[in-house]
């Protein structure tokens, strides 16, 4: 009896932490569907009626479409500058690569909000105007660290004899790299890219000194919208940004696997 009474007690907090997590999902979820003019949980009756009055705002799919490119390219630059540092940074001696390392890390350390401001007098200096690509540019600074921390953790252990064997061979550098390195280290790269995804498609306090009228990615337009209105469209679009994710993590349990992906390990 004392030695089960721990298993329950764990299983119970484990419970209270999953219910913790996925309440707020729920509610959103839920309130979406409220037949009143405002945002209601529990919900008073079942309607589909604030998914198909999205039809009326053309402005969210534009938003979502804004960010899910953004997010898209933010990924694939990021992916490629943080792998190709972090084999820098776990291969090679060189003069000042401590205070590069803690240079490239430093977004991590700065409040959003003063983020935001330097990169808005950075822009205003340089002249570069609110776009996708500025977006982009503060994006790739944002997720670079994340990308470098999953990837120089899937290099540790690395067995670089197997790379020394492919090039005694007569394999060229390019084609150890492609067929040899980085499908060893695929789960950190692509645990990577879906962090820099995922950071830049949530992303607000950034994209808030940014953005323009024109220029508007989907976490600052809920923003704007709630500042005047409290109907239940908001909890309609961010239950399709939920389906959404949901979908993306299937469809990489499906290919991959959720524990490979976020495992440092093969």
């Amino acid at each position: 009896m004392s030695r089960k009474l721990p298993k329950y007690f764990f299983n119970f907090v484990c419970l209270l932490v999953y219910i913790f997590l996925l309440a707020p999902i729920v509610v959103v979820l839920l309130s979406s569907l409220t037949t009143t003019e405002y945002i209601v949980f529990p919900p008073e009756g079942l309607t589909l009626r604030w998914y198909t009055e999205l039809i009326e705002h053309p402005e969210f799919m534009q938003s979502f479409t804004l960010s899910t490119i953004v997010a898209f390219g933010t990924a694939i630059i990021s992916t490629a500058i943080g792998t190709l540092a972090s084999l820098a940074v776990v291969r090679r001696q060189f003069k000042g690569k401590t205070a590069i390392v803690q240079l490239v890390g430093s977004p991590l350390l700065i409040p959003s909000v003063v983020f935001g401001v330097a990169l808005l007098q950075f822009y205003s200096w340089i002249g570069l105007a609110a776009s996708p690509l500025a977006l982009i540019l503060g994006h790739i600074i944002l997720t670079v660290p994340f990308v470098m921390r999953l990837v120089v953790a899937s290099l540790v252990g690395f067995d670089r004899s197997i790379e020394q064997a492919a090039l005694n061979l007569g394999a060229g550098p390019m084609k150890v790299f492609f067929q040899i390195t980085l499908p060893i280290i695929k789960s950190g790269v692509i645990a990577g890219a879906i962090f820099a995804f995922i950071t830049s498609f949530d992303d607000l306090t950034v994209a808030l000194f940014i953005v323009s009228t024109d220029v508007v990615t989907l976490p600052v337009r809920i923003y704007t919208y709630m500042q005047y209105q409290y109907d239940p469209i908001i909890t309609s679009v961010s239950s399709i940004m939920i389906l959404f994710t949901i979908v993306l993590m299937l469809v990489i349990e499906r290919v991959l696997g959720v524990g490979k992906v976020f495992s440092s390990k093969n």
